[in-house]
């Protein structure tokens, strides 16, 4: 009787033990997907630009890397308006503004953490909320480094909230403002 009772606890000992394994995989795959395991799917699909598909990168080139900007546009008072004087921002891989891959400043050039860059020069724009900063067309002017900015064509800016210079007279020469933006950048390879 000893022997069958012994035999019926190893059984159960053994199947308590699989429950666990599997229960314990299951839950390290959840992890695995919530945590950003998987990319995401749509990062290299390009944006939808409405009214504004004059800022369609050239057919051949196709999106290579999509990034999140926050940050500001910074302006000078001249004595009779707002001059632009740089971008600055940090970037990120998702909406929710997680993830810092890089950030932006004058050039206007994007860095990435691993080192790589990319400069542009404006090629169109387009003003589809004229309570934000127009949406860009950029060709790459240069491409330095390997990484997520090596060998990039064209940049479009698009989806931008804020950033205008204030609509107010600056209260003294050289008064230098920055202003609130977010944007979505789109970095194009040929193919």
């Amino acid at each position: 009787m000893i022997n069958i009772l012994t035999k019926r606890s190893q059984v159960f000992r053994s199947r308590t033990v699989d429950v666990t394994l599997t229960i314990i995989t299951l839950v390290l795959l959840a992890v695995g997907v919530s945590a950003g395991a998987a990319p995401d799917k749509d990062n290299n699909r390009a944006p939808d630009l409405g009214t504004c598909q004059h800022l369609s990168a050239l057919a051949g080139n196709k999106v290579a890397y999509h990034v999140y900007a926050e940050g500001v546009q910074i302006y000078r008072w001249d004595g009779t308006s707002w001059i632009f004087l740089a971008p600055e921002a940090e970037l990120f891989a998702d909406a929710g503004f997680n993830g810092t891959v890089g950030i932006h400043y004058a050039g206007p050039t994007w860095e990435s953490l691993s080192g790589s860059k990319v400069a542009g020069s404006a090629i169109d724009r387009c003003t589809p909320d004229p309570d934000a900063i127009p949406w860009l067309l950029l060709a790459a002017v240069n491409s330095q480094g390997p990484g997520i900015f090596h060998r990039v064509t064209f940049i479009q800016r698009v989806n931008t909230v804020g950033g205008l210079a204030p609509s107010d007279p600056g209260t003294f020469p050289d008064e230098v403002v920055r202003v609130d933006y977010t944007a979505e950048y789109f970095f194009y390879r040929a193919q």
